[in-house]
């Protein structure tokens, strides 16, 4: 699929602030069945941008604004080709869950079966986590298993956590988002010596589609299994990452993958907006993704 995203943020402040200084992780990877082909950020005020890939390779663009200002729009503009076709379970090999251990020894996989920010991997949930997988003896489908559990017995609420919010309190409440079902979803997964990562990105809710978490940056979680390598589960939906998802960035958890982050200098009083928006196009569509931008918009609350 070729699609088109808008994702606009805005600040307006009670009082004018100055010294911002703030680091976007909003540009779509190239990778795999996913290409980036244009990517367009605007910052108001204006500022110099400069760029550089993380620890985990994402993007990061860097901006400062010295003088006084009242008001912060950042808006990214992107098209992406994705691919139609997610992982198949039936054409992955095997991979013994009791050998799951073994990547711990694999540089790539160590810093995702480590407790994190939001995440944690302690005895209790690693109980959980084997009660869950009860059964399972193939990595790959004990994975797909705690997708399903935690979309079965977690109840998705928009608005009832924040970016902030541990998945323990998640595991008490049993309701969330998909960020907060992603980090549930890291903890299970890593306490059992599955590598996981949080995915960043966003989610095309097709006219057939009923999909969760389609009206604001989505996330999602990749597994790794030895052989195939990262393959992604989406808990929020009980699917697999197909082309109707984008990816944006890979991390520990929330707190490697924001997607606007800094500080500045003068009032905390302050009013949010975030609009997010994701469009198929078509091949003889315009190309112009700012002036589509502008014309198509809808205010989101947090996935």
């Amino acid at each position: 699929m070729k699609l088109h995203v808008l994702h606009r943020t805005r600040f307006k402040y009670e009082t004018s602030v100055r010294d911002s200084f703030n680091e976007c992780r909003l540009q779509p990877v190239s990778t795999g069945a996913q290409s980036c082909q244009s990517f367009l950020l605007k910052i108001l005020p204006p500022s110099r941008l400069s760029h550089y890939l993380d620890f985990h390779f994402n993007y990061v663009h860097l901006f400062e604004i010295t003088q006084l200002h009242s008001e912060l729009s950042v808006e990214a503009n992107s098209v992406v080709t994705t691919g139609d076709v997610p992982v198949i379970a039936s054409e992955l090999t095997p991979f013994p869950l009791a050998n799951i251990g073994e990547c711990l020894r694999q540089e790539r996989c160590y810093d995702f079966l480590q407790s994190s920010t939001y995440v944690e991997t302690g005895t209790e949930l690693w109980r959980l986590a084997l009660d869950v997988t009860a059964g399972q003896t193939d990595a790959w489908q004990a994975a797909q298993t705690i997708m399903q559990y935690i979309f079965r017995e977690f109840r998705y609420q928009p608005a009832s956590t924040n970016a902030h919010t541990h998945m323990r309190e998640v595991l008490s409440t049993r309701t969330g988002v998909c960020q907060d079902f992603a980090h549930v979803m890291l903890g299970l997964c890593r306490a059992i010596k599955i590598p996981a990562r949080y995915v960043s990105g966003y989610l095309y809710n097709g006219p057939a589609d009923q999909l969760k978490g389609a009206q604001a940056s989505h996330a999602w979680v990749e597994v790794f299994i030895p052989g195939p390598g990262w393959c992604g589960l989406d808990p929020t939906n009980n699917r697999l990452a197909d082309g109707h998802y984008v990816k944006v960035a890979a991390g520990r958890d929330y707190a490697d993958v924001s997607p606007l982050k800094g500080t500045y200098r003068g009032t905390g009083k302050r009013h949010l907006t975030v609009d997010v928006l994701v469009t198929r196009m078509e091949d003889d569509a315009p190309k112009d993704s700012s002036a589509f931008a502008q014309t198509q918009t809808q205010s989101q609350s947090s996935s």
